[in-house]
């Protein structure tokens, strides 16, 4: 059978490209053979089934132990234990049917205090081997369903050296089980004094793939076919990506069956890659699309918003609201700063937030002649383009904000997407917005030119300062010597007439127009 680049479901060993997943889990087999309780936590389609099945089959190859795969996705949303616990019991009946096993014993489904301790002792007095259950999606569990859902399986662990029970366990979703006590209650309390899962010896994570591994699984595909990914290419896919592996795959999809229409003599170049994520990014393939809608929820907004705006140094690293969103795989930590977790992310999450923005902008040339903001060389008059948003700016901005959900970083979202119409004019825009500087850097590149910006909120006397040594900074990076600093004048009981303004610095050779909005 023709292997292919899998983004949908489990991998399958002699269907699918893919790598070794335990090779990105180190450890889980160890806990297994020492019949530990442990925690597997990734972002979502990160390869976590996929590394279960591989357990699965490790451990029953091995026959000393019996091994189970149990989904837990069914659960979701039962939060009264009464239903939940049974509706756990069923996963587990179904998890066997899967397998071909019978389960003799009916279990008493009304006593749901007990009742999941009790079936899994049964099941393991009926088998003469250990039992290793591997939950996946137990994250899906919420509330009084997760706390007695933990209880019960302390409770067998407990008792396990006098009563047949799981010898180990996995809990496995996207979170870290010390967290999830924001699945009990939307403020956020705690579990209680006694953790009901403090019996975990580890909680383990699957790592992104290395630049090597997506050179190593790119390989199998050029074995098979012939067709080469080459080094620059391996390098693009790396940069934007960061390793994420359904990311990975996806590009590598795209190219090859709808870029290139299973083509093997066509080469794979820098550009296809390029086309290839603006294709999945706009189509809004489900792993783009998951990511959307989780930007909808208020708990992402309150992280999602600051690292936009620039103010991610305030956020608590400790918090709930935190933790979740670094689980989704949203944001990683940098060795500096704080950010998107790849390049494609912090498009896409710019692109849907100012999406609306963006539509309602829309530049239309008149008659085919050049817009505006074009001088006659093809150059980019920056100083009609954003004369052009400090009017809109005056106008509108009070309705446009309020359109917002994400109203603080509402003058960055609006003005990005006011700059869409340069894209659409053919140039190209790159946002960085990690750094806890109160900033964004922009870099407008059109016809080779390079016109780098910065936007930052004025709300102390200070800020004029520290964005003009900011853009100083910027500007030595990309060895430039123009740049543009917008500032959105957030100041109480500031006119218009004081808040639009335009005014040239000349510092340290570098020639800074500060923007005032």
């Amino acid at each position: 059978m023709k292997k292919t680049f899998n983004t949908t479901g489990v991998c399958i060993s002699d269907r699918h490209y893919m790598l070794p997943p335990q090779d990105r889990c180190t450890g889980a087999m160890e806990l297994i053979r020492s019949e530990s309780y442990f925690i597997v936590h990734a972002a979502r389609q990160s390869g976590k089934t996929t590394l279960l099945q591989s357990l699965v089959e490790s451990i029953n190859t091995e026959d000393t132990s019996f091994a189970l795969y149990c989904s837990l996705e069914g659960c979701q949303g039962i939060t009264d234990p009464k239903e939940g616990i049974p509706a756990v019991i069923r996963a587990f009946e179904l998890a066997l049917h899967k397998e071909g096993i019978s389960f003799n014993l009916k279990p008493d489904l009304t006593a749901y205090n007990t009742v999941l301790t009790e079936t899994l002792m049964d099941f393991c007095r009926q088998r003469n081997k250990p039992l290793v259950l591997l939950f996946d999606e137990a994250d899906c569990l919420s509330e009084g369903t997760l706390i007695l859902f933990l209880r019960q399986l302390r409770d067998g662990f407990n008792t396990r050296q006098r009563a047949s029970f799981p010898s180990s366990i996995a809990l496995v979703g996207m979170r870290n089980i010390r967290d999830y006590k924001a699945k009990v209650r939307p403020d956020s309390d705690t579990l209680g004094s006694a953790s009901p899962f403090n019996i975990s010896a580890r909680s383990l994570t699957l790592k992104n793939f290395s630049r090597e591994e997506i050179a190593t699984l790119y390989a199998q595909h050029t074995e098979a076919t012939g067709q080469a990914f080459p080094s620059d290419v391996v390098d693009k896919v790396f940069e934007q990506t960061q390793g994420q592996p359904w990311l990975v795959n996806a590009i590598a999809k795209e190219i090859i069956e709808d870029i290139l229409i299973n083509d093997l003599s066509k080469p794979i170049t820098v550009d296809k890659v390029e086309q290839a994520i603006q294709n999945i990014v706009l189509r809004r393939d489900t792993h783009i699309d998951s990511l959307l809608e989780r930007l909808k929820e208020p708990r992402v907004r309150k992280v999602i918003e600051p690292i936009i705006t620039g103010t991610a140094g305030m956020l608590d690293f400790a918090s709930d609201d935190f933790l979740y969103v670094r689980d989704l795989g949203l944001i990683r930590q940098g060795s500096e700063r704080l950010e998107p977790s790849n390049p494609i992310y912090r498009e896409v999450i710019i692109r849907w937030l100012n999406y609306d923005a963006q539509e309602t902008l829309k530049y239309t040339y008149p008659n085919n002649n050049l817009p505006r903001y074009l001088n006659p060389d093809k150059t980019v008059n920056m100083r009609f383009l954003l004369e052009d948003f400090q009017q809109f700016w005056r106008e509108n901005s009070e309705a446009w904000v309020e359109r917002f959900d994400y109203r603080e970083a509402a003058p960055h979202l609006i003005l990005m997407a006011f700059l869409q119409r340069v894209i659409n004019g053919g140039a190209h825009i790159t946002r960085e917005y990690a750094a806890a500087t109160g900033r964004i850097d922009l870099l407008l590149e059109h016809n080779a030119r390079k016109y780098p910006m910065e936007l930052k909120l004025w709300e102390s006397p200070r800020a004029l300062k520290e964005g003009l040594e900011q853009m100083i900074r910027y500007l030595d990076k990309l060895g430039e010597t123009e740049g543009w600093l917008v500032l959105f004048d957030r100041r109480p009981n500031k006119t218009w007439e004081e808040k639009i303004s335009w005014k040239t610095e000349s510092l340290n050779g570098k020639t800074i127009h500060v923007v005032g909005c």
